[in-house]
């Protein structure tokens, strides 16, 4: 055999031990993720869904994950899904995150609509935000006329 072929023949051999060793890489972190998931995944729980849904789980069994999980979508309503629809458990910390930047960004905008935006004002109005007092109280009054 000539010296390329030997190199090339190494080459693959190279290739087939990295890519044999990025597989079991892989399959190992997927399965600390599963088991991490299946140890959050207690009644009580709130999860998200595969379909966007958010729920509260009402019983999961980690070890028979053929079995289906119940979860509540709102009080007294509770279904059954494949424990694989449970995309991932939420965490308290990213709701409380999400609230605050929530209650930051309508400060920053209650702010922003309170100060004139400097040549923002050709003619156009600002836009008015509603409460949802307010858009209930305003459709009530057109259902009425």
């Amino acid at each position: 055999m000539d010296p390329m072929s030997l190199m090339l023949f190494g080459l693959l051999a190279v290739m087939l031990v990295f890519m044999f060793m990025n597989t079991r890489k892989r399959q190992k972190q997927m399965k600390e993720q599963q088991e991490e998931k299946a140890a959050k995944t207690v009644p009580g729980a709130k999860v998200l869904l595969q379909g966007g849904l958010y729920g509260t789980i009402v019983s999961f069994d980690p070890v028979d994950l053929d079995k289906p999980a119940q979860v509540e979508l709102a009080p007294g309503v509770v279904i059954e899904v494949h424990s694989q629809a449970i995309i991932r458990v939420v965490d308290p910390t990213e709701e409380t995150a999400d609230d605050e930047s929530d209650t930051e960004d309508a400060a920053e905008d209650t702010a922003a609509e309170n100060t004139p935006a400097q040549g923002a004002n050709d003619g156009i109005e600002s836009i008015q935000v509603e409460t949802p007092e307010e858009t209930k109280a305003r459709l009530e009054r057109n259902n009425d006329n």
